[in-house]
């Protein structure tokens, strides 16, 4: 290949990347543009640039046409709550399979890893069933029991720990330590940036979760933001109201998009050291 040949492919992939990235980025463009637009309706939201002085008027529509604020507090509990429990149980289990030995324990992290392979519709029927046996259909708690425990963090974290020096953990056992101790001061400080991604992961996932929710919620004041935004949304587009629609949309995806914007730099960090690719 020639010196010339080897410059251009290299520009020929940051230009399809850019492309892409362009192409992709097309919907959120028209959601900011029309958020601010004061007409909300008629062939001018079609337009990706801003022909108009901007207004908050679609925004407090939009905040006095739906509960946004129980909302964002019922999604914020099913991510968080999913994840404090998620951040023992994965902990817990990847180190189990990571330095505990016992008989079958290869074949027991291998079946456990069966539900990566499973698509999460399949197990609806099956955890709405139980769900509805346990007594917390239309709860919170309902929405959250099944993620309680996650077979990729339990392999993430059992990657994590089985690349810890065992001598660590031998040291701190002549020195008195107990299993908590050790996992608390040893293999948790080490694991951290592989918490922090699987944080990024559990949380963005439940934040934006909206079939489980849908069909465990009944009561509209536990609705969380994805429901409670379809729910909106249906609404609005009887009056083909699209710059309250895209205000309303805006609010609920605007959590994810700050804490990205802010803290970048640690996501990507995060996603490098834990070796997720």
């Amino acid at each position: 290949m020639s010196v010339a040949n080897r410059e251009i492919s290299p520009r020929l992939g940051y230009g399809a990347t850019l492309a892409i990235a362009a192409l992709w980025m097309v919907p959120f463009i028209w959601m900011l543009v029309a958020a601010f637009n004061p007409e909300s309706m008629g062939a001018g939201m079609a337009s990706l640039v801003p022909r108009y002085i901007p207004t908050l008027a679609n925004f407090a529509e939009a905040w006095s046409s739906a509960d946004f604020p129980r909302y964002t507090l019922n999604t914020m509990i099913i991510s968080f709550g999913i994840l404090a429990v998620q951040l023992v149980t994965v902990t817990l289990a990847g180190y189990v399979f990571a330095r505990i030995e016992f008989p079958g324990r290869t074949l027991c992290f291998y079946l456990f890893l069966l539900q990566l392979m499973l698509a999460p519709v399949v197990l609806m029927v099956p955890n709405l069933v139980m769900v509805a046996k346990l007594g917390l259909y239309d709860t919170l708690l309902g929405v959250m029991a099944p993620y309680f425990a996650s077979a990729f963090g339990t392999f993430l974290m059992r990657q994590a720990f089985k690349v810890i020096p065992r001598e660590l953990e031998d040291a701190a056992l002549i020195d008195g330590a107990n299993v908590w101790q050790r996992i608390g001061f040893i293999y948790l400080p080490l694991a951290k940036p592989s918490l922090i991604a699987f944080s990024i992961v559990s949380v963005t996932a439940h934040w934006n979760e909206f079939l489980w929710p849908l069909m465990v919620i009944n009561s509209p004041d536990l609705r969380p933001l994805t429901v409670g935004l379809a729910t909106f949304t249906r609404g609005a587009e009887g009056a083909q109201a699209w710059g309250v629609i895209a205000a309303g949309t805006l609010m609920v995806s605007a959590p994810l998009l700050i804490a990205f914007a802010l803290f970048q730099r640690a996501f990507v960090n995060s996603f490098v050291s834990s070796g997720i690719k």
